[in-house]
């Protein structure tokens, strides 16, 4: 009868990689056992034990150690060869970064990713008064695509006026809605035009997963023009009995336009007419693809 060469365990692989990914990044860190063992709270015996693929290995210490080590216990366990130092931080940083940050960064990384989550998604966004509604109708009709205004969903949803559910719910209660009607056009749509408030760029989670989602057009305008525009809706109130609206509208956009400079691109309609700025968001969209063809 032949010998039989049983395979080794997978278990007892996995345990010896453990072990050495352990010792190599206290070593690496210069890091006596001792202050490993009073940074982490586990016992000098226990990571000796660890250190040696001995012993029974315990999730909760084990995670404890990677703590110390600014690792996660995903670093200990991968195969094949484990992040440096310098990608180690790269991921610690990220983690630590403003969601916008983020976006940026994964746009960076895998703009084939980030363009396939967006679809053929298309929303204006800038200050009240810049033309995104007229714009918005105007580029819908010529894609033939539909067209909303997320505001308008908000109200359906909650069944009330915008008025009223700022006064019932407040601002936060309104983010929260505002987050909630947008997963649900991108539920619903993956081929739409849209437009939002100009308040939206301030709440970080929505504005990010706005931007995850949809192709991203600044519409934008001088404050002279945006508050002409306010003013031909019919809506005088940024000018009555307030002598410095001026002054704190051009304060607003100021503070607004690094967050809407994070578009992915922008149309400035001043001193354009209606239809050449919608054929100039009909440009954009067409230069960048964020719509492959009309619709039907």
């Amino acid at each position: 009868m032949s010998d039989t060469v049983l395979p080794a365990n997978p278990g007892d692989a996995l345990i010896q990689r453990l072990a050495a990914r352990v010792r190599d990044a206290r070593k690496s860190r210069g890091l006596p056992r001792r202050v490993l063992s009073e940074m982490s709270g586990v016992s000098p015996r226990y990571l000796a034990l660890l250190e040696a693929g001995e012993g029974n290995i315990s999730v909760l210490l084990l995670e404890r150690v990677a703590s110390a080590l600014e690792l996660r216990i995903e670093d200990f366990l991968v195969s094949g060869t484990p992040f440096s130092e310098d990608t180690q931080r790269v991921a610690q940083l990220y983690q630590g970064a403003h969601s916008e940050v983020q976006g940026k960064i994964r746009n960076l990384l895998a703009p084939q990713i980030q363009t396939a989550q967006r679809a053929q998604r298309v929303c204006l966004i800038g200050l009240r008064g810049a033309g995104k509604s007229t714009l918005g109708k105007g580029t819908a009709k010529a894609l033939r695509l539909p067209y909303v205004e997320l505001n308008n969903v908000i109200e359906e949803q909650v069944g009330m006026p915008m008025s009223e559910i700022h006064g019932l719910y407040g601002q936060d209660g309104f983010r929260a809605m505002e987050n909630e009607a947008l997963n649900s056009v991108i539920k619903d749509h993956s081929r739409i035009i849209m437009a939002v408030g100009g308040g939206l760029v301030n709440d970080p989670e929505t504005y990010a997963n706005l931007r995850a989602h949809f192709h991203t057009i600044w519409i934008s305008a001088t404050p002279a023009e945006h508050m002409q525009r306010v003013r031909e809706q019919g809506d005088l109130r940024p000018m009555e009995g307030n002598p410095a609206a001026m002054d704190q509208l051009k304060s607003l956009l100021q503070t607004r336009t690094p967050l809407y400079e994070q578009a992915l691109a922008q149309v400035n309609t001043s001193n354009r007419p209606e239809q050449s700025s919608i054929n100039d968001v009909l440009a954009v969209i067409a230069k960048h693809r964020f719509i492959d063809k009309p619709g039907p």
